[in-house]
Formats: structure tokens, C-alpha cells, sequence
């Protein structure tokens, strides 16, 4: 029953949606409510379950996430972004491009959370779009690949970094093989299945997105833009800082030196909070202040930024609000009986159900992280498993088929402007696709390692 009510509640929000064109965040909230209800949350609990899953996930994005608007609309308005777009079409060229997205992508998406380097990525995303005279979801498609698999596969992304040591995995080992199994899945999801999509889904490749969302950048003559150095240094400082500090942070649990006062001055810079506040303030002085650009001008340009991604913030509040929902109503616990007594290989169990709980509630690193506690039993009763492929087998269960009750999904419907449908058959199929060719992937290295 838990799992039919969370059926009807997602052909509900799509019903909403989709028929009587209602805004996302009230279905979201309507949705929320009926399936509260539905799945026996008492009426006193209804209100605080569905505050508590909107703070959740507003406290983790909405800092990280206006910040990153913030410093994407600075390199936009300053020509950062058209440098930075320019750049790479004269290296790689019009017939290349998506390689070097997946490759800038791959790098920015090892250090940053999902959110954080979708909210880097996509003005020059646009920007590389516009220049080439190609529609964006030709390079989102493969951007999304890119951070999504890191987001799943490895560490320091909270999922991995969790299911690794609920595992007892080697976290060295788990990122040397997750590499591996991450670039054949990322060059599948995100190149070759981008062929296959434009047929499946050819509406969704005739849009220019929601281009309001990050602004509009203005042409800029290219000698007037800021060098490609300095841009590509404020886009990547974040990264920069985030990745200093998880090898600091490596560095010390390996030698066990003692967390002395410069260590936590490292650990508190390279909170993703702390690193994007730091990687705008220098963004308004190479994008701005070193470009004898106004303050005002500088302020306008963070306030379109943040006005831009209210409505959106709201929805993904909404979607963390259903996520809550599914949660404290025992969705979680309920699949968890489905596979008592279940006798099968640890690495595929670990994908199957972390995929059920994705699935059912939406959040990738509470599905895998979930999954951790039903699969830790049967390794005890399994000598001899490789730990650190069950950990990326979790993972890559926790990736696929992104819905309605993924913040994600949203993110992605507006910024390109999609309807349900092609929300759907684009980044819901993508996901799915990444999901299963990681799962095959890593069944290929139980055999050799």
C-alpha cells in the first residue's frame, strides 16, 4: 500500500501539473499534504513533517545555490562566461564541444556538490550554446552526466564518503575504481545517449531554455572580456577551495596528525558555504571592482541573480517537503521487508534497493545512505565481497530515474524550459541510463578485481 499511495501521489502532481497548469510549488505542497494523509502521518505531524522537509533542503541549497547564481551572473555580465565559451570552441571546435563540456564538468563535479556546479555550469552552458548556435540541452545533456556521476560515484560527495565507511570500503579504493567506472558511464550517458534522445524527445532539442533564469548576457566585444586565466580561476575557485581542503582533510586521517588550529581554519574554508561566499567576494573584484565596473552595477547584477531563482528555490523547497513526506510515513522501512531473507549478490542488492529508495523518495544520498543499513547484514554473511564495489553499486542505484520528488528534476525543467513530458524522456531517462550502465560496469570489475 505505501507504494501505491506514492504512485497515485505522483500521478497526482503530474495531473496537476501538467492538466490544470497549476504552479509547481502549490501542486508540490497539495501533493504533500494528500499523501501525508494517505499514508497515516498524524494530522498534528502533517504541518512540522512537511516544514521540516523544505527547511532540510533549503538549508543545504539555497545558500550554495544563490551564491552560485550570484557569481555565474557576475562572469556572465563581466564576458567571463563568453571568454570562457570562446576559449573552448577554438580548442575543441563546434564538432568536439560536448567533450569539453564532459570534461570541464567531470572536473568541477569531483570537488562540488551536484547543485553547486550546476548553478557554475550552466550560464556558460548558455553561453556556449549561444555562441555556437546550438540549443543548450545539447551540452546539458552531457553536463548533467558528468556531475551526476561524480555525484554518485565519488568521494568527497557525502554518498559515496557515508555508504564507504558504513561499508568499512577503502575510500582510496572506492575512488581509484569509482574513476574508473565513471568515465565509460559518463561518455555513454552523456554522449552517445544525447544522439539517441534528440530522436526520442525532438521537442526538448528545439528549445533555447529559460534563458531569464541566469539573465541575459549581454554581447560583449572579445578583447573587451576578462583573459581566459582569470576567468577560468572564478568560475573554478570553489572547486579550487573545496578540493584543497578534502585533500588536507585526507592527508590528515592518513597520517593522523592532530586537528591543530590551521587545520580547522582549512576544514571551516573549505565548507561549500564558506567556499562560494569566498569565490563570489573574488568574483566582484575580477568581474567587477578590477574591471572599473560600479557597485551598483555589481549589486544589480547579484539582485537579478537572486530574483531569478526565487520561484525556483520555492519548487525545490516543495520537492524536499515530499521527500519528507515519503520518509516519515515509512516508505523507507516498508521496501526495507520487501527483501528480508533475500539471497542474492551484495553488489546487485545494493543497487536494486538503493534504486527502489531513490525512486520512492527522491533524495540520492538519503536512498544510498538508507540502503547502507539494509545491506551492512548480508556482508556479514558474505565473506569475501569487494566492499568498495558495493559501495559504487549503491551509488549508482541512488542515481537513477530522477522525478518529480527530486529537487533535481525541477532545477532542470526550468532552467531548460521543459514541459513534464520532456523533463521525463531527457533528464529522468538520462539518469536511468547512467544508473544502469554504472551497474554494468561494475559487475565487469567484480570480475577482475
Amino acid at each position: 500500500m505505501p507504494l501505491f499511495m506514492v504512485l497515485l501521489g505522483v500521478i497526482l502532481l503530474i495531473f496537476l501539473i501538467s492538466y490544470f497548469k497549476l504552479n509547481t510549488f502549490v501542486s508540490l505542497l497539495i501533493v504533500s499534504f494528500v499523501i501525508a494523509l494517505t499514508l497515516g502521518i498524524p494530522l498534528k505531524s502533517i504541518v512540522s513533517t512537511i516544514e521540516t522537509g523544505m527547511g532540510s533542503t533549503l538549508g543545504h541549497i539555497a545558500v550554495i545555490f544563490g551564491l552560485g547564481a550570484m557569481l555565474g551572473r557576475l562572469l556572465a555580465d563581466a564576458g567571463g562566461a563568453q571568454r570562457i565559451a570562446m576559449t573552448l570552441i577554438d580548442k575543441f571546435g563546434k564538432k568536439h564541444i560536448q567533450w569539453a563540456v564532459i570534461i570541464a564538468s567531470f572536473i568541477v563535479g569531483i570537488a562540488m556538490f551536484f547543485e553547486v556546479g550546476l548553478v557554475l555550469l550552466l550560464p556558460i552552458i548558455f553561453s556556449i550554446a549561444k555562441e555556437l548556435d546550438i540549443k543548450p540541452i545539447n551540452l546539458g545533456i552531457p553536463m548533467l552526466a558528468a556531475l551526476l556521476v561524480t555525484h554518485a560515484f565519488l568521494p568527497p560527495h557525502p554518498g559515496p564518503t557515508v555508504i564507504a565507511a558504513s561499508y568499512h570500503a577503502s575510500l582510496g579504493l572506492v575512488l581509484t575504481y569509482g574513476i574508473i567506472a565513471a568515465i565509460p558511464t559518463v561518455i555513454i550517458s552523456g554522449i552517445f545517449f544525447t544522439k539517441i534522445d534528440r530522436k526520442i524527445v525532438p521537442s526538448a532539442f528545439a528549445k533555447d531554455g529559460n534563458m531569464a533564469m541566469i539573465g541575459d548576457v549581454s554581447e560583449i566585444p572579445l578583447d573587451q572580456t576578462p583573459k581566459f586565466g582569470i576567468s577560468i580561476l572564478t568560475a573554478m575557485l570553489p572547486v579550487i577551495i573545496l578540493m584543497s581542503s578534502t585533500i588536507v582533510s585526507m592527508i590528515q586521517e592518513i597520517t593522523g596528525f592532530h586537528k591543530n588550529f590551521i587545520y580547522q581554519v582549512i576544514e571551516f574554508l573549505g565548507n561549500a558555504d564558506v567556499a562560494m561566499l569566498l569565490s563570489l567576494l573574488f568574483a566582484v573584484y575580477t568581474m567587477g571592482i578590477r574591471r572599473k565596473i560600479s557597485f551598483k552595477k555589481i549589486g544589480s547584477s547579484c539582485a537579478n541573480a537572486a530574483s531569478a531563482i526565487g520561484m525556483m528555490l520555492l519548487i525545490i523547497g516543495g520537492g524536499g517537503a515530499f521527500k519528507q513526506v515519503l520518509i516519515d510515513g515509512g516508505v523507507g522501512k516498508y521496501i526495507a521487508t520487501l527483501f528480508t531473507g533475500v539471497s542474492i549478490s551484495p553488489i546487485l542488492l545494493a543497487w536494486i534497493i538503493a534504486a527502489i529508495l531513490r525512486i520512492a523518495l527522491g533524495s540520492a544520498t538519503v536512498a544510498a545512505i538508507s540502503t547502507a543499513g539494509l545491506v551492512i547484514p548480508l556482508l556479514a554473511a558474505t565473506p569475501g565481497v569487494n566492499l568498495a564495489l558495493v559501495t559504487l553499486a549503491t551509488g549508482a542505484g541512488s542515481a537513477i530515474c530522477s522525478h518529480v520528488n527530486d529537487a533535481s528534476f525541477w532545477i532542470i525543467k526550468e532552467y531548460f524550459d521543459f514541459d513534464m513530458k520532456e523533463t521525463f524522456l531527457t533528464w529522468t531517462l538520462m539518469s536511468t541510463v547512467l544508473s544502469v550502465v554504472g551497474l554494468a560496469m561494475i559487475m565487469v570489475m567484480d570480475i577482475f578485481v
